[in-house]
Parts: structure tokens; sequence; C-alpha cells
């Protein structure tokens, strides 16, 4: 289901990070995230609703925006 303020996100379980897009442009690298975090993620009906209770605030984050600008 797309989400109104996630556009896009990726998981890497190697280095537990996972990478952030949202609809404004905005990519941030959420820290030291669960595999089992990701995949609830991946699953959920309302990607807003469950990175606004699950992710955000939880994991230590860096905004990488203007890293991937180009």
């Amino acid at each position: 289901m797309p989400s109104s303020v996630i556009r896009f996100f990726r998981y890497a379980p190697d280095t537990r990070e996972l990478k952030v897009t949202f609809v404004n442009g905005r990519l941030y690298v959420y820290e030291d995230v669960p595999s089992e975090v990701a995949a609830a993620f991946r699953e959920a009906r309302s990607k807003g609703v469950f990175f606004n209770h699950e992710i955000r605030d939880r994991y230590a984050c860096r905004d990488i925006t203007h890293e991937h600008a180009g």
C-alpha cells in the first residue's frame, strides 16, 4: 500500500541500517534496526503509522539527504 509520507525504504541486514526516503525528498538512515522490525515495516498496512510508532525516535538516525544529492 502506498504511503502519503514514505516514498521508499531499503533495509541492509548486514549493517542493520534502514534507509527511508520521505515524499518530501528527505533521506534518513536509521541505525541498528533489528531485521524483525524491518520485516514488520515491509508488511505494515500503513507505513507512516508503523514508522511513527515503531521506528521514529526509537533508533539513532542521521540525515543523509545531501550526501545523495547530485
